[in-house]
């Protein structure tokens, strides 16, 4: 039988892709990785352990939204014409950028995501990579990405003997208030306000409103409070073990003495407009705790792995690093990958990407533990 026009131009395109890739990791360098991977002609199964991402409080900088739309290859969907403009801080929420990538991503037919998919063990052998889930699947490509964040799975096989992030000595309070909550009493402010008092750092910051208009009214407004004074209250609550992060203190985990020592001192050290939105998601509970880890790499490849995001580099927030690293890294590697395939090693490609990645990661995260040595001091 004869195939139909479309079947015809289906198989061709099919037959122009290059290779496979398994990505590890659906947050925001696994979900740059797998559009840089499939925009260079690679088939992408992702594989993401959580079934949803939380809100999260957390704000990231320096992503414009013509950035955004050059990562994911479309502007914005707008609702109307005040969604076009952005804080002239270019800080955005996790959150909101995490959304923008994954809708990406959903509409990509060369990417395949898979939430709920744990990933235990990862090989590989001279033909390809493999990845083998805690249910007992296999995923297999030509290579595999780890872009699982600074505990990653993937670094464990790439890396074996520097598996773990440190420790950097503090937790970053974060938090998220609407522009109701100061809109009576305090102007707006225009960019990101830098304060230090003491031992305290605390970044405040004005955001767009969750669809992205930044018209009065319904913006929102961040604030990062970086604190070395409670490590032994991370410690107890399992957040971090020995020198190892383990996981984020969460609003309800957080003592109500905690949260009271922070209100006296929020209003102790702050100017006004810090102090009251930081009182607002205070008496709300809308707060988390990120104990802040640090990881200096020694490698990024081994064979058909490789390492992108946080799972190859960590460096603290305070350089304000992170993001654009990701973005490098996902765009070098899709382009290693490409051109492996194109040419007669992947093997020999990868490495091409570590030595163009590795001394600026190096360098990046070096550059933030001067911070946090100063900052944190010997309070580990």
């Amino acid at each position: 039988m004869t195939a139909q026009p479309h079947d015809q131009n289906a198989a061709t395109e099919q037959r122009e892709r290059l290779g496979t890739a398994v990505v590890v990791g659906g947050s925001l360098s696994g979900l740059m990785t797998g559009l840089a991977l499939s925009r260079a002609g690679i088939d992408v199964t992702m594989l993401e352990r959580v079934g949803s991402f939380p809100r999260s409080g957390a704000s990231i900088g320096g992503v414009s939204e013509s950035l955004l739309e050059r990562i994911t290859g479309r502007p914005r969907s707008r609702k109307d014409s005040t969604a076009q403009r952005r804080p002239p801080s270019d800080v955005q929420t996790w959150t909101a950028i995490h959304a923008r990538l994954r809708a990406a991503v959903n509409d990509d037919p060369h990417i395949r995501l898979r939430y709920s998919a744990t990933v235990q063990r990862v090989g590989q052998d001279a033909e390809s990579a493999w990845v083998t889930t805690s249910d007992g699947r296999r995923f297999r490509g030509d290579v595999v990405i780890g872009a699982d964040g600074h505990r990653s799975v993937v670094r464990r096989t790439v890396a074996p003997d520097h598996q773990d992030a440190q420790f950097a000595g503090y937790v970053i309070w974060l938090g998220l208030a609407d522009e109701s909550v100061i809109a009576s009493r305090h102007r707006w402010p225009r960019d990101v306000d830098i304060l230090g008092s003491g031992d305290d750092y605390l970044l405040g910051y004005p955001l767009a409103a969750r669809d992205g208009s930044i018209a009065p009214g319904s913006r929102q407004i961040g604030w990062a409070w970086y604190d070395a004074r409670r490590n032994d209250l991370l410690r107890e609550k399992g957040c971090v073990t020995g020198d190892v992060v383990q996981h984020s203190l969460a609003a309800a985990d957080i003592p109500e003495s905690t949260l009271r020592e922070l209100a006296a001192e929020a209003t102790d050290l702050w100017p006004p407009l810090w102090r009251d939105v930081i009182l607002d998601c205070i008496e709300r509970r809308a707060v988390i705790g990120t104990p802040i880890a640090e990881y200096v790499p020694d490698r990024l490849v081994q064979g058909r792995l490789a390492l992108v995001g946080d799972a190859a580099h960590v460096p603290t927030p305070m350089t304000g690093s992170g993001f654009n690293a990701s973005l490098h890294d996902a765009e070098a590697v899709a382009e290693a990958v490409a051109a492996g395939l194109h040419g007669s090693s992947v093997v020999r490609a990868l490495h091409g990407y570590e030595r163009e990645r590795l001394e600026s990661a190096r360098s990046m995260v070096r550059s933030g533990q001067q911070f946090s040595r100063s900052f944190a001091g010997q309070t580990v």
